[in-house]
């Protein structure tokens, strides 16, 4: 089984709704794991599991905010796979008033 390291940079729609299915009210201090990396740094994370991979999301305000924030209807298929800094912001339909 592959781990992967995620930091909110690289967070896909896929992970994030991974995320939000696992920690729908988000997580507590118990659920985040502590380790070091590979330059010795102390990394906190959450862990989201698929058939094949563990995904170690490092934890952020940003994560918590965007967890937060998630709806799987505002990505396209197609935008699934792709980092969320990526994928440019859904704007709400307004009506504009033209005189």
């Amino acid at each position: 089984m592959k781990r992967i390291i995620v930091d909110y940079k690289k967070l896909t729609p896929e992970i994030l709704g991974l995320l939000v299915d696992k920690y729908p009210d988000g997580y507590d201090d118990d659920q985040v794991i502590s380790f070091k990396n590979a330059k010795n740094e102390t990394v906190d994370a959450v862990e989201v599991r698929t058939e094949d991979t563990v995904y170690l999301v490092k934890v952020s305000t940003r994560l918590e905010n965007t967890m937060a924030n998630f709806d799987e209807d505002d990505y396209e298929d197609s935008e699934y796979n792709d980092p969320i800094v990526d994928i440019p912001e859904k704007q709400e339909d307004s009506e504009e008033d033209e005189d």
